[in-house]
């Protein structure tokens, strides 16, 4: 088991880390890679109602 990234340039998941700054991660499953984007949009969303607080 190793850790898995998403690759934002070509949207493929990857067991092992790609080259270049155009990943996110890692992530401890595939599935979690997969949904990349919707955390870091969960996450996003998290942070601006917390600054607005």
């Amino acid at each position: 088991m190793g850790d898995w990234y998403y690759n934002i340039s070509t949207g493929e998941v990857n067991e092992s880390m790609p080259r270049g700054f155009d990943r996110m991660g890692p992530y401890p499953t595939e599935d979690a890679a997969r949904h990349a984007l919707d955390l870091a949009k969960q996450r996003n969303e998290a942070a601006d109602r917390y600054d607005e607080e």
